[in-house]
């Protein structure tokens, strides 16, 4: 018993040892995600020896292409419009939105014929025609919009316009394939398949058609349409007009500060800060000063970004977002980070679409932002319509977002 006493001691001072390197990560402090140390802080075990939990190496989450880290917060939602369609579907109310992405700008031609080029190469003829954009959405009775039928998705010098005639299924596809290429790139770049060269199960479980699991560190959460108050609160950016602690100095009708559409500073003072339709027949102005300088969609880069450093948050293209529509989500709402999934506590029974009474059903999407076709009233981030979700036109296109995992804001 003697001899196995002072085992104990040098046991307990090994492992005492082990759990001060581990949990000062060489410089004093507890264990974190990015530092977590060598041992175990429950159990006293050491991590990634053979047979032991493996823990990875982490960095915090990877930058994905085109996204802008949007700050979350506390935030009024609903229109400060004045509602002229008194569709009364969108009060006022106080939530607060957690930290997210979302891409700068919206999904562009060039990014669908991307889309399209892989999908083409490893999915069935079935799918690959399902994803094609409806250009006959141009297509009008008494108007010659035919070049935009032919020319819009792929002619070269529309390659950075934003795409349209995509339903809000197809750009639900579309995330999901996103997801998947970019991670399989960081996979990539980060040796992950070159591990298991070797073959077994473990290169099975590690091939690029199987999911990558979480726990490497390395991976992105999945890219989807943002919430309908994501969206919101992107386009406010409010943090704009932060002042002394939690005041905001004001409130905004547009993206933007002002009740004006024109700039009111510098060289671009007088121009137009979005691309909409000015009045009735006037899409852009007068030859010599094309004003917002677009008749139909413009260049994702046209126009300042908001203090978010998101362009085109007003006008353009509508975009999708993920919320099924209901008169009432102002009403029926969880107070943080809230979304309509569903019919949940608004059913679509009461709705009476079956009989055509009503176009509301557990099919139809949010749609917010205003577009080329639209006049100002709809660039207000609070305005908001709604489409079937299998249902395109030439004035909708999207933008994707992602969570910002592992932070408690």
């Amino acid at each position: 018993m003697k001899k196995f006493i002072p085992f104990l001691n040098a046991s307990a001072f090994a492992l005492g040892l082990g759990f001060a390197l581990s949990s000062c990560g060489g410089g004093g402090g507890h264990a974190t995600s990015q530092s977590p140390g060598a041992y175990s802080s429950a159990t006293g075990l050491e991590y990634n020896e053979e047979g032991a939990f493996e823990v990875s190496d982490f960095r915090g989450q990877p930058e994905g292409p085109n996204l802008r880290f949007i700050e979350g917060g506390r935030v009024i939602l609903g229109s400060f419009e004045e509602d002229i369609m008194h569709t009364n579907n969108n009060l006022e109310r106080t939530v607060t939105v957690a930290s997210f992405y979302m891409d700068e700008t919206e999904v562009a031609n060039i990014h669908w014929l991307e889309y399209l080029h892989f999908v083409r190469l490893d999915s069935s003829v079935a799918f690959y025609k399902s994803a094609l954009p409806d250009t006959t959405v141009w297509s009008r009775d008494l108007a010659y919009n035919d070049p935009y039928v032919d020319h819009y998705l792929r002619y070269p010098g529309f390659r950075f316009f934003p795409v349209v005639g995509v339903t809000w299924k197809q750009a639900q596809d579309y995330c999901n394939w996103r997801s998947i290429v970019v991670n399989q790139k960081l996979a990539e770049d980060a040796g992950y398949y070159e591990d298991y060269d070797g073959g077994g199960a473990e290169a099975e479980a590690a091939s690029p058609n199987q999911r990558i699991p979480l726990e490497t560190g390395f991976v992105l959460p999945n890219y989807r349409l943002p919430t309908e108050a994501e969206w919101e609160y992107a386009a406010q950016a409010l943090i704009g007009t932060q002042w002394l602690d939690e005041n905001h100095t004001h409130r905004r009708l547009y993206p933007w500060d002002g009740h004006a559409l024109r700039n009111p500073y510098g060289k671009k003072i007088g121009t137009f800060m979005a691309n909409f339709k000015r009045g009735r027949g006037d899409y852009a102005g007068i030859a010599g000063k094309l004003n917002d300088g677009a008749m139909i969609t413009t260049y994702i880069y046209d126009y300042p970004p908001n203090d978010f450093g998101l362009y085109n948050m007003a006008g353009n293209v509508n975009e999708w977002v993920q919320d099924v529509y209901r008169p009432l989500s102002y009403q029926d709402f969880d107070d943080l980070n809230p979304v309509r999934n569903d019919g949940f506590l608004d059913e679509e029974d009461g709705y009476d679409a079956a009989n055509f009474n009503s176009l509301i059903s557990n099919r139809v999407r949010v749609f917010k932002g205003g577009s080329w076709a639209d006049v100002a009233y709809w660039m207000s981030p609070g305005t908001r319509r709604f489409l079937e979700e299998d249902s395109a036109t030439s004035t909708i296109g999207f933008r994707c977002a992602m969570i910002r995992a592992g932070t408690n804001y």
